[in-house]
């Protein structure tokens, strides 16, 4: 083998070690870079969360608002990345009064809390002070005065059979908005015998929560036609065979 042959195999081989070298210093490049963002971003605290960056928004006078934001106040100094909002939103829903709860990171230092409180649609009496129930049955507060637009119901909290109750709340969830705000006390005795009274004394016998929609119907168009106009009973109990009195 000639000495031009051997002088260009190790320049080849020279060449190959280089290419080498300089692909594993790209790697380790790459590596060290990698390793660097992921303490920036999850580790360090370029990203971390702070206390006055974070914001709740929504609730009302029934959600313990305060401690939504203790609950919150525990994510400062956590990188957001790292900010386990699934945990955080299971203890905010825990609170009084809070029925769904949204977190949002706002980077690079905050949080956006979204709270949407239950509305409370009954109040049960309950040992000389009424329990204020949302539509899913759920106990939002307990308070001595009825707040305004909300109707009283009759029905025992501490009865083994819930059936009435959740009778009431599937019929005063089927009310449209207007008709529902008009309603100033029902009554149910059972699941089949569930009674509202309207402003003026006007009582409206529902029968039970089925076909709610048609009753709803029915009820509206008595109520408008001329020939029920001084009716103070309406019994749409059998949609299809109203009675008026």
């Amino acid at each position: 083998m000639s000495t031009g042959m051997v002088d260009r195999l190790a320049e080849r081989a020279a060449m190959r070690r280089h290419r080498r070298w300089r692909r594993l210093g790209w790697t380790l490049l790459a590596v060290v870079l990698a390793g660097a963002l992921v303490w920036l971003a999850f580790f360090s605290p370029v990203l971390a969360t702070r206390a006055d960056d974070v914001r709740v928004v929504g609730g009302g006078s029934l959600v313990d608002t305060a401690q939504v934001e203790r609950i919150a106040a525990g994510a400062d100094g956590v990188p957001l990345p790292r900010l386990d909002t699934v945990a955080l939103r299971t203890r905010m829903l825990d609170v009084r009064g809070v029925k769904d709860v949204a977190i949002v990171r706002q980077w690079p230092h905050g949080l956006t809390v979204r709270v949407t409180p239950r509305e409370p649609v009954a109040a049960v009496p309950d040992q000389g002070r009424y329990a204020l129930l949302d539509g899913d049955g759920v106990r939002v507060a307990t308070v001595r005065a009825v707040p305004k637009g909300v109707p009283v119901v009759t029905v025992p909290l501490d009865a083994a059979d819930h059936r009435a109750l959740d009778a009431v709340l599937a019929v005063l969830s089927a009310l449209p908005e207007k008709l529902g705000g008009q309603v100033t006390a029902v009554e149910a005795s059972t699941q089949d015998t569930v009674e509202l009274t309207l402003r003026k004394g006007v009582r409206v016998v529902w029968g039970s929560a089925q076909d709610s929609a048609l009753k709803v119907r029915v009820l509206e168009a008595l109520r408008g036609a001329k020939q029920t106009k001084g009716a103070s009973v309406f019994d749409v109990s059998a949609p299809t065979l109203p009675v008026t009195r």
